[in-house]
């Protein structure tokens, strides 16, 4: 899991062992913590989080397996 710095948004690259998705991710501040959301990227590549709008994306050609 990668953090990109974007002044106006945070982003979040993902690899497939990152999977599931959930947010606030382990590199957020403490103080910054709301209750936990698992976010479903695999179908678009891509998701936000409705509370913080951090977006999560994959990385191009993360490999995605099922459990």
């Amino acid at each position: 899991m990668n953090d990109t710095t974007d002044p106006e948004a945070s982003q979040v690259e993902l690899d497939g062992k990152d999977l599931p998705a959930f947010c606030p991710n382990p590199r957020m501040a403490l103080w910054n913590h709301h209750p936990r959301v698992f976010l479903d990227v695999v179908p678009t590549g891509q998701a936000m989080c409705p509370y913080c709008g951090t977006k999560y994306r994959l990385k191009a050609g993360a490999v995605v397996k099922a459990h």
